[in-house]
């Protein structure tokens, strides 16, 4: 079966993608399925410009389900992780990604590093697109001799769930958020397991755990829990959702530094988990929470 290749800045938006829909499954290598969506328009509803970005990070994706056949015709199977700059004009839609990860299952590749090569290419490209810059991103393929070094762990931080508070706002409300500056700076890091949003196009929940690391005037932390949970009728995908959360808190709290990192649960077998901080740091990583 062919396939139209998607062209060099098309598909900005998530109406086209194939979210929501009833979608043919395709096991021959093809990297048209990548179906790159703009960052740009939920950047500039929250004041972002895409020439002075308020922040570093990266999103770092994990894939659970990626196989293809060795040059006999055997299954091989990997965990991927990905790491893809917040610099990066477009995310992937998650559904053509795994849509574009399945198009390996019935494909034969001669090596496990001719995969990790074809991955970070193709994702590059698509994730770059439309750009007069061009970078590459993080592959990182691991062999199932390896799965059991795999780590499990939750975010480290003082846990703000254990506050007994009473929550009334079910969309983001900055104003939940405020900050002691008569008191002498602290530094901290807050984490919550009560996150949840929904998919922009479907409105499926999304679930997921956030961690807060800042210094500055003590951050009110009932406020900002009632803040996180917040987010619970939100629709956003996750890579804005944090910058959201980055974005308000900065505004609102004024930390001197602030890093916003969540770790949202897999659905289609992928896991996406932004970071963004205030600083140049490296990055978390990646390692999946019991939920995940």
């Amino acid at each position: 079966m062919s396939h139209e290749v998607n062209e060099p800045g098309a598909h900005s938006g998530p109406e086209g993608s194939q979210l929501g829909r009833a979608s043919a499954y395709i096991d021959r290598y093809d990297p048209s399925q990548l179906f790159p969506i703009a960052r740009a328009t939920q950047r500039e509803a929250m004041g972002i410009r895409a020439d002075a970005l308020p922040f570093f990070g990266a999103d770092l994706w994990t894939a659970f389900e990626l196989s293809w056949l060795n040059t006999r015709g055997k299954p091989q199977v990997a965990i991927a992780h990905f790491t893809v700059p917040c610099e990066t004009p477009n995310i992937i839609e998650s559904k053509s990604f795994k849509l574009y990860l399945n198009s390996f299952n019935g494909t034969a590749f001669g090596s496990i590093e001719e995969v990790r090569e074809r991955l970070r290419t193709d994702l590059a490209e698509a994730l770059w697109r439309g750009s007069d810059r061009s970078a590459g991103i993080g592959v990182k393929l691991i062999a199932p001799a390896l799965f059991d070094q795999e780590p499990v762990h939750e975010l480290d931080g003082l846990d703000l769930d254990r506050l007994d508070i009473e929550c009334t706002h079910y969309q983001p409300e900055p104003a939940l958020l405020t900050s002691d500056t008569s008191q002498l700076p602290v530094t901290e890091t807050l984490t919550s397991r009560l996150l949840k949003s929904n998919c922009l196009v479907t409105g499926q929940p999304d679930w997921g755990s956030v961690q807060i690391r800042y210094s500055g005037p003590p951050i009110d932390q009932a406020g900002l829990l009632a803040y996180i949970v917040s987010f619970r009728n939100h629709n956003e995908f996750h890579e804005p959702c944090v910058e959201r959360m980055f974005t308000d808190i900065w505004r609102q709290c004024r930390p001197a530094k602030l890093a916003v990192y969540a770790r949202y649960t897999r659905r289609g077998g992928l896991d996406i988990n932004p970071f963004r901080a205030s600083w140049p740091q490296t990055l978390p990583s990646n390692a999946r929470t019991a939920r995940q």
